[in-house]
């Protein structure tokens, strides 16, 4: 058995918080609306001065902070996102100079939308049983409130930006994330269209699919994941679902049948970030003490692609 382990996480939040009244006075939709559909009662959008890189840089930091990792022990970095400040340089390669990580440091961007933290955390397990140094950095950050239509108030009201980072360490004794990766191609479903396409560069959804989608795909991996370790559902401590809409989330810890203490959120604060609400719940919870040494977490994203992920990862 060979795998990774979490080291420290790390998070980072626009200084700006938006709540549903706010959202109220630009868009024809009120607070009862959105919590009743959603669970969300704010979220936070970039102002002046903060960007994606900023995001993506305060929560690598905290998280090497954590750790008490220096850059030169870094051998991976991995940046989730769909929301980059450029399309080249990759957000990843930005960290790498700004962390100030080797430059033989493996880094590169990865777009498996709302899934792609955990796609990141998979990647990282396989690239760094190969690396010469067994840290890895992955990051999940978005910007969401540059992709959003703010005239359309069933899908600007759900998004929120923000960034999380995980610091894990390969060895050949550490458990496998016995991660499950998956994608039904769709571009009809949840799409943002490219620069070139002609259309807006918005969040397009058809919310009925996706939430039919969601809850078919986010029980049925964790159930994979929880297949592939031999344990069950309950000997795992903590689920840290995607945290896309509260609606999807109770249906998928009614369907697996476990306990809801354990599946604790926090949509209400952050809306869907998106590649960035993985680690960002993580963070609370390892923050918080809520997870804790040798603790397991199953980790479940799903999202455009469409694309869902799941591993169990254990802190260290």
């Amino acid at each position: 058995m060979n795998g990774i382990k979490l080291i420290s996480t790390g998070s980072a939040l626009p200084k700006q918080a938006v709540t549903n009244h706010d959202m109220a006075k630009i868009v024809d939709t009120n607070d009862e609306w959105i919590v009743s559909r959603t669970g969300i009662s704010s979220r936070h959008h970039c102002s002046d001065g903060e960007n994606h890189t900023g995001l993506c840089l305060a929560a690598a930091r905290q998280a090497m902070e954590q750790g008490g990792i220096a850059p030169e022990q870094i051998g991976v970095c991995i940046v989730a996102t769909v929301t980059p400040d450029f399309l080249s340089p990759a957000a990843a390669c930005l960290l790498q100079r700004d962390l100030g990580l080797g430059e033989d440091t493996v880094c590169f961007d990865l777009n498996a939308a709302c899934s792609g933290f955990v796609y990141g955390l998979h990647v990282a397990e396989c690239l760094l049983a190969a690396a010469p140094r067994k840290y890895g950095l992955v990051i999940g950050g978005e910007v969401l409130s540059r992709v959003v239509d703010f005239t359309d108030r069933s899908t600007c009201v759900l998004f929120g930006d923000g960034a999380g980072a995980a610091l894990v360490e390969w060895r050949a004794d550490y458990p496998s994330l016995h991660a499950v990766l998956g994608c039904r191609g769709n571009q009809e479903a949840l799409y943002v269209p490219g620069v070139h396409t002609g259309q807006p560069s918005f969040v397009h959804m058809d919310g009925q699919t996706v939430f039919r989608f969601a809850v078919e795909a986010l029980p049925r991996c964790a159930k994979e994941v929880a297949d592939k370790a031999g344990i069950a559902l309950d000997q795992v401590d903590r689920f840290v679902f995607h945290q896309a809409n509260q609606r999807i989330i109770d249906f998928a810890v009614k369907k697996l049948k476990v306990d809801p203490d354990k599946c604790t959120g926090n949509i209400a604060r952050t809306g869907n970030t998106s590649a960035a609400s993985v680690p960002l719940l993580l963070d609370e919870l390892v923050a918080s003490g809520a997870l804790t040494s040798g603790q397991k977490a199953m980790c479940v994203g799903f999202g455009g692609g469409l694309t869902w992920a799941g591993g169990l990862l254990e802190l260290a």
